[in-house]
């Protein structure tokens, strides 16, 4: 006979947890929205600004600054293979932190094919000692339940490896967030993986945001996400399935019943990727919320 699975109250306790340290994430073309994104949100939310490589720097910092002025906590993607210089990455870093009050950042390696100065990847910057220099407390590393796809599996957790030892030796707290993905499967199981070679290292679980279909689709190409792919084409039910298919609901349902499941690991919230919908999904994380309150 097998165990009995976690009771209603307790998965909507563990659901109500993990909203409540739940991120959004924004694009500097979502700059406009800002003011109703923050409307919609608990004051000091944590919002994630992007930093795309077809727009310049200057509107990351514009953006991050926004995020700060509408009473929420800016998070700026640090990209290495932008910067093209260390001096460019420092005056970066000095007015995130000293003009407009970032305390952490989201180190990620960039899909440019070369990098535009001395970064290649996330491990160098963080090797340069930059982002301790410059002030920050914590640095968010990313997370790939279905692998990248230019970089093997063993590398990218001998990366990942290398980059929390870094933290540790530089005094910067470290944690982990995911790359969004359809696969319930992938993802519980890169959560055990983690709270096996990392336990005390806490993880965010990227979802997709309730996002139109063919945005999804544009972006789950460029982020190699193999098996959501796979299982967005045979949802069998066309555009409207797929629509549906998006909103997070049932992705969190899986991860709390994960989370009760291996008494919670080291899973600490989500992370809801917008793909230039901040606004729908910081409306979504209010509605969630209130059911949850």
């Amino acid at each position: 006979m097998s165990e009995p699975g976690p009771s209603a109250d307790a998965l909507a306790a563990r659901v109500a947890e993990l909203l409540a340290s739940a991120s959004i994430e924004v694009a500097p073309s979502e700059h406009a929205d800002l003011r109703a994104v923050a409307e919609a949100l608990p004051a000091d939310s944590c919002v994630y600004v992007a930093s795309p490589g077809h727009r310049p720097l200057a509107e990351t910092l514009d953006t991050v600054a926004a995020v700060r002025r509408a009473g929420l906590d800016p998070v700026p993607h640090v990209v290495a293979r932008r910067f093209a210089s260390r001096t460019e990455l420092r005056d970066f870093l000095a007015a995130a932190v000293g003009e407009h009050g970032a305390h952490r950042v989201m180190l990620i390696g960039g899909d440019a094919t070369q990098p535009a100065g001395p970064y290649a990847d996330a491990v160098q910057l963080l090797e340069d000692g930059a982002l301790a220099r410059c002030g920050l407390r914590e640095v968010g590393l990313a997370g790939y339940p279905e692998g990248h796809p230019s970089i093997p599996a063993d590398a990218l957790a001998a990366a990942l490896a290398r980059k929390l030892a870094l933290a540790r030796e530089q005094s910067l707290g470290a944690y982990v967030v995911t790359q969004f993905s359809f696969s319930p499967l992938r993802v519980t199981a890169y959560c055990a993986e983690r709270a096996r070679q990392a336990p005390s290292t806490p993880l965010y679980v990227g979802m997709a945001g309730p996002t139109d279909p063919l945005a999804l689709m544009r972006y789950a190409q460029r982020c190699g996400v193999s098996a959501s792919l796979r299982a967005m084409r045979t949802l069998g039910s066309g555009m409207v399935g797929l629509a549906t298919h998006t909103d997070p609901q049932e992705q969190l349902m899986a991860l709390a019943h994960h989370c009760e499941i291996a008494g919670g690991g080291n899973v600490t919230g989500i992370h809801l990727y917008g793909f230039g919908g901040a606004l729908r999904t910081a409306r979504w994380l209010r509605d969630r919320l209130h059911r949850a309150g």
